[in-house]
């Protein structure tokens, strides 16, 4: 069966594309991690995230390395589904960060849901550079700019998904 286009708003791109994936930060399949859900609205992709008291740093504050798992994994998914766009595909392409920047702009508090929206600003051949932000209680808690590439058979991550 062909994958329903993730436009549609049913299914996050996880879900559609890596129904299987173990990644913590993303792996629909990896019961402890966080699980986060991409989806495609218009020319962002959005994600909404509610932690735990487990993912905190200090005292109702979301720890900054599950700040930058967040932010990458959705970066990261952002760039698979431009770049299979891009390139007339039907799955994406299997992507991996080459490299990303967090800027921890303020304390993103643990309460409520944290949205992360993310575009691609520049892409070429089989890489995709994204910017993506964090925000809480209305406001931009974190910022990040990734690069990430599609990998070839080979690579360790070739098939994870």
């Amino acid at each position: 069966m062909k994958p329903r286009p993730p436009e549609s708003g049913t299914e996050s791109l996880q879900d559609l594309y890596a129904p299987k994936n173990q990644c913590f930060g993303c792996g629909p399949a990896n019961d402890k991690g966080l699980r986060i859900k991409s989806f495609v609205v218009g020319d962002e992709v959005i994600a909404d995230f509610v932690a735990e008291p487990h993912h905190q740093a200090f005292g109702g504050v979301l720890n900054g390395g599950i700040i930058g798992a967040l932010l990458d994994c959705h970066s990261n998914w952002t760039a698979a589904y431009h770049l299979m766009k891009a390139k007339g595909l039907e799955t994406p392409p299997c992507t991996v960060t080459s490299e990303f920047h967090v800027k921890l702009r303020r304390p993103t508090p643990l309460a409520g849901p944290i949205h992360i929206k993310a575009h691609v600003v520049e892409s070429e051949g089989d890489k995709a550079i994204v910017d993506a932000s964090l925000m809480a209680e209305g406001k931009e808690t974190a910022t990040c700019r990734g690069v990430f590439v599609a990998v070839r058979e080979g690579h360790p991550a070739y098939h994870r998904w």
